[in-house]
């Protein structure tokens, strides 16, 4: 049976790839999943999948950075592939306390790439993948797009530690053969998504009436993916991917970060008008809107060339953002519960500190 190790399986993206994993790739082995339930790992992600995947679903809670855990625990399950996720991934955190990225990110990858290495000594019939981020490259000017032949230029300690990691990968490849493939991937967003990113925040801020900032002007640009495409572009890379590559995964979907901000508050309004949400007291949504001073280092333009992968392995993204952002909206809307639970603690916490203007 193949068994897949997926690291940080309880985050969003994470969980996301096993759900499409089982129930859209209808693959019919083995998954493990590595999670240290940090703030962001969230054990609600998937509990129908737990209950529905019982003896072919294990979770384990540990940390990636704890070599003995992640050897026998990829020894234990006879492990034949890894979908690397677990990451500290906000930039903003990053600025605020660079050391767990530099943990996380360089130690933990460095961890799982040592245990690979000795337990698929010679084996050519296993696969270590690594998810990371168009935020290597550095910024664009107003033309252009990132390819894979991008020089790396990371602007915050979390993607100078994401860059780090990466180039880790790939001297595992050169150095001892190691079967692995990369993948960076511009933003993304979806069901499950941690609420300190800019979608899932500005969502609950505007249907609770609070202020939606928006760093700087509003006017940088990102490239957005929804979540479903890129996990499925994990998949295609997974299956079909050449071992030593690197493949860019875009949402072929450039927008202003303000605009996204006003197309959240137009798909909020077809779905909860602002005049049936008590909270807003007579406001409109694109009324609560408010510029903050802006991040320091920040990026001005992030877009993604993915020919490469739609060349070699037939991937592109298949949903507008438009249709993307009203799917997101409905599912914040339709699961309140979770939202509930994952505004607690750590995530109120950190909001009110680093929020409070």
């Amino acid at each position: 049976m193949k068994t897949i190790l997926v690291t940080g399986g309880a985050g969003f993206i994470g969980s996301n790839f096993i759900r499409y994993v089982f129930e859209k790739a209808k693959f019919k082995g083995r998954v493990v999943n590595l999670d240290k339930l940090t703030y962001a790992g969230n054990m609600e992600n998937l509990a129908d999948i737990q209950k529905k995947y019982k003896g072919r679903y294990t979770f384990v809670k540990g940390d990636i950075c704890d070599y003995k855990t992640v050897f026998e625990l990829m020894k234990k399950y006879a492990v034949t592939e890894v979908a690397h996720f677990a990451a500290e991934s906000h930039v903003d955190r990053s600025i605020f306390g660079p050391k767990d990225f530099i943990e996380t990110n360089i130690h933990g990858t460095f961890s799982l790439l040592e245990a690979s290495r000795t337990l698929w000594a010679g084996r050519k019939d296993v696969r270590f993948h690594h998810v990371s981020t168009d935020e290597v490259y550095g910024s664009l000017g107003k033309t252009g797009k990132f390819k894979e032949t991008t020089p790396y230029d990371p602007h915050s300690p979390y993607s100078a530690s994401k860059a780090s990691s990466d180039h880790l990968v790939r001297a595992y490849s050169d150095t001892y053969g190691l079967p692995v493939t990369i993948s960076n991937c511009s933003n993304n967003y979806g069901p499950y998504h941690f609420p300190e990113k800019l979608i899932p925040l500005a969502i609950l801020n505007a249907l609770e009436g609070k202020p939606l900032p928006v760093y700087g002007d509003g006017l940088q640009v990102r490239d957005w993916l929804y979540v479903e495409d890129h996990c499925a572009a994990i998949w295609r890379i997974l299956n079909k991917g050449r071992c030593g590559e690197t493949y860019n995964v875009g949402g072929n979907c450039e927008m202003y970060n303000i605009d996204v901000v006003k197309g959240i508050c137009r798909a909020l309004e077809r779905a909860v008008p602002a005049r049936h949400n008590k909270a807003l007291e007579g406001k409109n949504y694109v009324d609560l809107i408010t510029y903050v001073k802006d991040r320091a280092g920040h990026d001005r333009r992030y877009a993604i060339d993915f020919s490469k992968i739609k060349r070699e392995l037939g991937w592109q993204p298949s949903l507008r953002f438009a249709e993307g952002l009203a799917k997101t909206v409905d599912w914040y809307l339709a699961n309140p519960e979770w939202v509930k639970n994952v505004k607690s603690g750590a995530y109120k916490n950190w909001i009110k500190k680093n929020y409070t203007r």
